[in-house]
């Protein structure tokens, strides 16, 4: 249908969907409703591999005992987004495919360096999670594609995950990290650029031994945040700061 019957916007548990039709924001007029195809919904460990389906919900998540065992800050993100309802409807493909920078699962798929398998009438391809987003809200998802599983190899070294939002849970992140330490530490923010981000610069810091106060430094010249109605640009950068440091120290031997 997406092939033969386009443009069509896929849907799930339409959580943002909604929110963009009753603000006007969301102009399309056509959707397709995925929630019956029970295949994208299996939590599984294939050759090593965690595979999630697209439209596992944060319930699912945060319930699975497969997730809290491979990868623990997913479930902690999950429990984290929206209020009951959201949890029992919002799907892991819908917060990637709806491409906020506020997504709180992004952080933990970008530092676990995630893959996402794209489907089509045609083919299946794979895709690097970190090389998904093409700009705010965009994607290199073709129009006939649907996001059918996210795949996530295993994941070395202590995990920890922080939201920072006006109230716990029910309101978007104002910042939101995920970092992993080990001999290669990966840190990850949102809400502090048009996409969610990896910190490269700030890593390299970390393994090198730095001090946790350089580290700071580096990580608020590499992140870029901007005001807006949630918060100011210097409330980010300082918030990231302090998660960076605060991560380090929970995370010390």
């Amino acid at each position: 249908m997406l092939r033969d019957e386009g443009p069509l916007v896929p849907l799930a548990g339409c959580t943002d969907v909604y929110v963009g039709l009753n603000f006007g924001t969301l102009t399309a007029k056509r959707f397709i409703d995925l929630w019956r195809l029970e295949d994208l919904r299996a939590i599984r460990i294939t050759d090593g591999i965690l595979s999630i389906g697209a439209l596992a919900t944060y319930t699912e998540l945060a319930r699975s005992p497969l997730v809290s065992k491979r990868l623990p800050i997913l479930a902690a993100a999950a429990r984290e987004i929206g209020g009951v309802q959201i949890q029992n409807r919002g799907t892991l493909g819908g917060n990637v495919a709806n491409g906020s920078p506020a997504g709180d699962s992004l952080p933990v798929l970008a530092v676990a360096e995630a893959g996402l398998v794209l489907a089509s009438a045609k083919e299946s391809r794979r895709v690097p999670f970190l090389s998904f987003y093409t700009g705010y809200r965009k994607s290199v998802l073709r129009p006939d594609e649907i996001i059918a599983a996210v795949e996530i190899p295993r994941v070395d070294g202590r995990q920890w995950f922080r939201k920072v939002g006006t109230r716990a849970a029910q309101a978007i992140s104002k910042v939101v990290m995920a970092a992993v330490r080990s001999d290669s530490p990966r840190v990850a923010i949102g809400s502090v650029a048009p996409t969610v981000v990896r910190l490269p610069k700030t890593e390299a810091v970390l393994s090198s031994r730095a001090s946790i106060a350089e580290a700071r430094r580096t990580l608020e010249a590499e992140i870029q945040p901007i005001d807006d109605l949630r918060s100011t640009a210097e409330y980010r950068r300082r918030v990231s700061a302090n998660l960076l440091e605060r991560f380090w120290n929970d995370t010390a031997r």
